[in-house]
């Protein structure tokens, strides 16, 4: 992004976490494995993800789960969903 305009440029790793709708705790474990590029910035060297990045990984996500799904197509009758929390989808 464009500096100066109305969206940071870097995001703290709460806020990437609010987007993914995830734990801190798990875009940590991301930043650390090497799944999300991430720079630390200051004497503390606090973690910060670019905004782009972040959207690049998202896409990429979703390309991932394309590709999961032509590998693994839909069985009727199949109730497995990869462990995804299913008590909310009624």
């Amino acid at each position: 992004m464009p500096l100066g305009s109305e969206s940071p440029r870097f995001l703290r790793l709460s806020d990437v976490a609010e987007v993914l709708n995830v734990s801190e705790r798990q875009v940590y474990a991301l930043v650390r494995r090497g799944d999300l590029a991430a720079i630390r910035v200051g004497g503390r060297g606090v973690w910060r993800v670019e905004a782009d990045v972040l959207e690049r990984y998202i896409a990429d996500q979703y390309a991932a789960a394309r590709d999961h799904i032509a590998a693994h197509p839909f069985v009727e009758g199949d109730e497995s969903r990869d462990g995804e929390d299913v008590s909310a989808d009624t």
